[in-house]
C-alpha cells in the first residue's frame, strides 16, 4: 500500500510559527491545551439522568480488596477530584466498588463496576451518529480537523437527585459520590453525545461530532482558498468550545490536514481508504486451527469487507465451516479462501464518497449465493434469475436510500433487459408486485448494459468517477 502524508499534530504546528494555524492554536491555547483546568463543569442544560426499572430497591457491591499500587492509584485520583469538586464524601445506601486496569500507556485507568446499576437503568434512545452518514458529510473537502475532548464524561453534571446512585467504594473505607457524570454508566455515551449533538448543531454543516472527537473539514469556496476556509471554520469550533468550556488534549488533536483518521479508516478528498494497521493485522493472521480462531479472524474480515469487490465470494467456504453441527475440517478450499481474502484487502483501493452536486448512477447484479456484500437466504437462493436481479435493484435501493431518494432522477444499469419493462408490467406475481411499490417511492429509469460491460455490483458511482 502507497505510504501516505502523516497527519499534522498540533505538537507539530506550533513548532513552527509561519504555519498558518499557528496564531490561532496560540490564541486559543486556553482551549487547545496540555494542562486543561479540572473543575465543576457548567450546567449546558444537559444533564446525565438514571432513571431505574420500576421495584429498584438498592444496588450495592461489596468492595474487594486490591494490590497496594492500585490503592494509592485510587486514593490520589479521588483526593484531585474532591478537590476540584467533582466528587464528595458520601452517606449514600448504594455502593460500587472501584478498580484499575492498565492502559497502553502503563499508566492506570479507574472502574468503577456499575453492573448492578446499569441492569436496572431505563436506556435512553439518543440517535448515535451514523458512520456512513459522517464519512458523506465530509466528503470532497481538502482540509481536516480533528479536536479530541478532555475528560470528556467529566464535562457533564448529575440530576441532583441521582447524585447518590453514583456513590463508589475504595479499598481504603471510602464512600465517593459523584457531582458529574462518572465513566462506565450504561447512558452515559448517548448523553455525551446528546450535549456534543447540541453544541455544534448550528456549525454542523463543515463540524461532526461523535460523542468526544470534533471533526472538522473544510473546502475552497467564495473566493477564498482551503486553507482560509478551514481556519474560519476551525475559530467558530474553538469559539463555542471557549464559551462552554470545553478543552481539547493538545497531544492529540491534528490540525489542517489533507487526511484524517475517522472510525477505522481514513478520509481525504479522494475518499475513504482503510486503516493500514487493520490491513497488516489481517494479514498477519496465522491459519486458524479451531472454529473460535476463525470467527475472531472473521471479525476483523468482515469490518474490512467493503474494500474487497469479492469478499462475498471468497468468504462463503469459511462461513460453511462455522454453520451449526458443522466438523472442523480446514481443506484446501479454505486455505485458498483465508489467502484470497488477505490478498484483497491487501490490494484494498480507496473507497470514493458520494458527491451530491452529481448526478447518481446505481449499477447491481445478483449471483447465485449474494447481492453485494449480502448473503442470500436460502429462500432467494431459489429465486428465478428474473427475481433475483429485481431483489438486487432493491437491495441497492435501500442500501443507497439517503442518497437516492427525492425528486433528482438516476439511472439504473442491469444486466438483465427484461428489467426495463418489469416496472409497467400489469401481470406482476405478489412478491414482485409489493417490490414494486417500494420503488415508487424513486425517481429512475431502467437502463441495460451487457454483463461485460457490467462490473460493478451493488455500488454507487459518481458521473466519470
Amino acid at each position: 500500500m502507497k505510504k501516505r502524508s502523516e497527519a499534522r499534530l498540533v505538537s507539530e504546528v506550533l513548532k513552527n510559527p509561519k504555519d498558518p494555524v499557528y496564531p490561532l492554536v496560540k490564541e486559543f491555547a486556553d482551549v487547545v491545551s496540555k494542562d486543561p483546568p479540572s473543575q465543576l463543569p457548567p450546567d449546558r442544560g444537559v444533564r446525565y439522568e438514571i432513571d431505574l426499572v420500576a421495584g429498584t430497591k438498592y444496588c450495592v457491591t461489596r468492595q474487594w480488596p486490591l494490590p497496594r499500587e492500585q490503592c494509592a492509584v485510587i486514593d490520589v485520583f479521588f483526593a484531585a477530584k474532591a478537590k476540584a469538586g467533582m466528587v464528595r464524601e458520601s452517606k449514600s445506601p448504594h455502593s460500587t466498588p472501584t478498580f484499575c486496569v492498565r492502559k497502553p500507556n502503563g499508566k492506570w485507568r479507574l472502574v468503577h463496576a456499575y453492573n448492578k446499576l446499569n441492569n436496572v437503568t431505563v436506556p435512553i434512545q439518543t440517535p448515535i451518529p451514523r458512520k456512513d452518514v459522517l464519512l458523506s458529510n465530509m466528503a470532497g473537502c481538502n482540509l481536516y480537523s480533528v479536536l479530541d475532548l478532555v475528560d470528556g464524561y467529566y464535562q457533564i453534571l448529575m440530576r441532583e437527585s441521582d447524585i447518590p446512585l453514583t456513590a463508589v467504594s475504595t479499598p481504603s473505607g471510602m464512600l465517593w459520590e459523584w457531582l458529574v457524570m462518572p465513566q462506565d454508566l450504561s447512558n452515559a455515551p448517548a448523553t455525551f453525545n446528546r450535549l456534543a449533538t447540541q453544541l455544534f448543531r448550528p456549525l454542523r454543516a463543515y463540524a461532526q461530532t461523535y460523542f468526544d472527537d470534533i471533526f472538522v473539514h473544510s473546502r475552497a469556496g467564495d473566493g477564498k482558498t482551503a486553507m482560509e476556509v478551514h481556519l474560519g471554520h476551525l475559530r467558530r469550533v474553538l469559539e463555542v468550545m471557549r464559551a462552554n468550556k470545553l478543552y481539547a488534549n493538545i497531544n492529540k488533536c491534528v490540525f489542517a490536514s489533507p487526511e484524517i483518521k475517522v472510525l477505522g479508516g481514513f478520509v481525504s478528498n479522494v475518499g475513504v481508504r482503510a486503516d493500514p494497521e487493520k490491513v497488516k493485522a489481517v494479514a498477519a493472521w496465522p491459519t486458524p486451527r479451531s472454529q473460535k480462531d476463525l470467527r475472531k479472524w472473521l471479525g476483523l474480515a468482515n469490518y474490512l469487507h467493503k474494500y474487497s469487490s469479492e469478499y462475498t465470494g471468497l468468504v462463503r467456504p469459511l462461513s460453511d465451516l462455522l454453520k451449526k453441527d458443522s466438523d472442523w475440517r480446514w481443506e484446501r478450499q479454505h486455505q485458498d479462501a483465508f489467502d484470497s481474502i488477505k490478498a484483497s484487502l491487501h490490494q484494498a483501493p480507496v473507497l470514493a464518497l458520494p458527491d451530491e452536486t452529481k448526478p447518481f448512477s446505481v449499477v447491481c447484479d445478483a449471483s447465485d449465493y449474494a447481492i453485494g456484500f449480502q448473503a442470500l437466504k436460502a429462500a432467494e437462493r431459489n429465486y428465478p434469475v428474473h427475481d433475483k436481479e429485481l431483489l438486487a435493484m432493491k437491495y441497492a435501493l435501500v442500501k443507497f436510500r439517503v442518497h437516492l431518494l427525492g425528486s433528482r432522477p438516476f439511472v439504473i444499469y442491469t444486466d438483465h433487459a427484461s428489467l426495463r419493462t418489469a416496472t409497467n408490467s400489469p401481470h406482476l406475481p405478489q412478491r414482485m408486485a409489493r417490490w414494486l411499490s417500494f420503488f415508487t417511492e424513486y425517481n429512475f429509469r431502467v437502463e441495460y448494459k451487457q454483463g461485460k460491460l457490467n462490473v460493478c455490483r451493488c455500488v454507487v458511482s459518481q458521473a466519470r468517477l
